[in-house]
């Protein structure tokens, strides 16, 4: 089953965000348009991302071998990619052999599909879930909860989310955008039976929700889990958090069904000896997780006694059979890019309308999900959302390089693009500067450009074909006086006179001290 799991058409999947997408059909431009007016959203994202990045500069400080462990990280992650369908029919003999259940799911509604029907065949109602991106990107809490199943949220930043009806805006940290204030507000409306004298301080808050928690944790008999790393070659899992609730979720219930996208996989048990270090210090700043969960299928009278394990394609196969596609599957959701990129820390997550947001999600959003030429494609758009700044490719633990890949990504745009006014005018501009008495001319005629200037020596708007550059920058206005023409001046012929000079002089003495 797996062998031909693996190598179905590469076609877009279906519902590959359920009801993730959080922008509808504006673009990336459009959508962060708007959170850019959000001051608090900015001042929040400011504070949290530039804690972070202190934290994990830090303890990525303290290891001698940082850059050696990073290309270890990124070796794994090749080869497994290379060896990827082998490794996953492995991982489900292991798991079967230990008493689990293995599903394949080619995209989300039939991951959705197999995680409802296996909790509507224990009579529960209720679920208990452990932090997972893979059901967050599917869409799966929307759907259970439209087949009469409630999922309760276990970890504080998703509960968070959850009970402000509110979606993910960081792959880490997914409540990243709200405050302590709006977290207590949140707490105060939401939560039955709250103390209605909660205030802000961050341990009450933990302490109101772990109130909260607790009797969902002693009672519900399902858990839905992702997970961080699957063993090929022994069937396990493993799930590290900060927190417990993962913990809980994972040992108490009778049944646990763990979610996995297939890029997940690792060959060795040993390889987690250098995950294990890359992760923690990448995503919290800490030299290792508070609390890493490993399982093996079921082992009789502790535990959960009825384990599966459903291996997620939605996309990730056809992003396979693509060299982009391929690196980007190299990624640990560990955030490290997003906690360093500027245009994250000004437009937050929604504005990426996606389940990944950020650097790494302006590549595997359009990966998994599809992008299309035309302009109004919300995909097509985030290629674009990055300065190209090359702090992602820095902080990535495995070493993805991200810019280099949204530089193709943009390549690969604009070729299915078609002709547009982008590459009108990239040709006319051509035709110019190869006709130096045409180009003297257009310097000229440039200067009426100082005209619609403002007073701050800008151009805001400008006209069509050239609106699409002014709807995110600004323009600096012409100069008073072109570089040929001072040239052409005294002062500039008498400046490249001594510039020449003190080279001539710099040269001579030079020779002497060879001498």
């Amino acid at each position: 089953m797996s062998s031909t799991f693996l190598g179905m058409p590469a076609t877009p999947p279906r519902s590959p965000y359920g009801t993730g997408n959080l922008r509808g059909d504006r673009t990336f431009p459009e959508a962060a348009h708007d959170e850019l007016r959000n001051e608090q959203l900015r001042r929040n994202l400011g504070r949290a991302t530039h804690t972070i990045r202190a934290k994990r500069l830090n303890v990525t400080g303290e290891l001698p071998d940082w850059e050696e462990l990073r290309d270890a990280g990124s070796a794994i992650k090749t080869d497994t990619m290379n060896r990827l369908p082998e490794l996953l029919e492995q991982l489900e003999r292991k798991v079967t052999e230990r008493g689990g259940t293995v599903h394949w799911a080619r995209d989300g509604v039939e991951a959705n599909e197999i995680v409802t029907r296996l909790v509507k065949a224990t009579g529960s109602g209720d679920v208990i879930k452990v932090k997972s991106m893979a059901t967050q990107e599917i869409g799966l809490n929307e759907h259970l909860e439209s087949a009469g199943i409630t999922p309760y949220e276990t970890d504080l930043a998703e509960l968070i989310v959850q009970l402000a009806h509110d979606k993910p805006s960081h792959i880490l940290v997914p409540a990243i955008h709200r405050n302590r204030d709006e977290i207590r507000q949140i707490f105060l409306k939401e939560i039955p039976g709250v103390d209605p004298g909660l205030d802000n301080v961050p341990a009450h808050l933990a302490a109101a929700a772990r109130a909260y928690l607790r009797q969902k944790f002693m009672t519900t008999k399902v858990a839905i889990s992702g997970a961080n790393f699957g063993i090929a070659e022994t069937g396990t899992l493993c799930v590290v958090e900060s927190e417990g609730n993962g913990r809980m979720c994972l040992t108490l219930p009778d049944t646990l069904i763990t979610v996995m996208g297939i890029e997940k996989v690792l060959p060795r048990h040993q390889d987690l000896e250098v995950f294990l270090q890359l992760l923690p210090r990448s995503s919290t700043g800490e030299r290792m997780n508070p609390y890493t969960s490993m399982w093996t299928g079921v082992t009789p009278g502790d535990g959960p006694q009825d384990f599966h394990l459903v291996l997620l394609d939605n996309g990730r196969t056809a992003a396979l059979a693509d060299r982009i596609g391929r690196e980007a599957l190299n990624c640990i959701r560990c955030s490290a890019c997003l906690n360093v990129c500027p245009v994250y820390e000004r437009a937050g997550g929604h504005a990426y309308g996606s389940t990944y947001p950020g650097p790494i999600g302006a590549v595997l959003t359009p990966q998994l999900a599809g992008m299309h030429a035309a302009k109004d494609d919300p995909n097509s758009s985030l290629p674009y959302a990055s300065s190209l700044c090359g702090a992602c490719f820095d902080a990535c633990p495995v070493k993805i390089d991200i810019p280099s890949l949204l530089v193709e990504l943009r390549h690969q745009h604009t070729e299915e693009s078609g002709t547009t006014a982008e590459k009108l005018a990239m040709k006319a501009a051509a035709g110019v500067m190869k006709r130096p008495k045409l180009y003297t001319a257009a310097q000229k005629g440039a200067a009426i450009g100082r005209v619609i200037a403002g007073r701050d020596g800008k151009i805001s708007h400008l006209p069509p074909p050239f609106d699409g550059w002014s709807d995110s920058r600004d323009t600096a206005a012409p100069p008073k006086q072109t570089f040929r023409s001072w040239l052409a001046s005294a002062e500039g012929a008498a400046t490249m006179r001594a510039a020449a000079d003190e080279h001539e002089k710099n040269r001579k003495n030079q020779k002497e001290e060879e001498k």
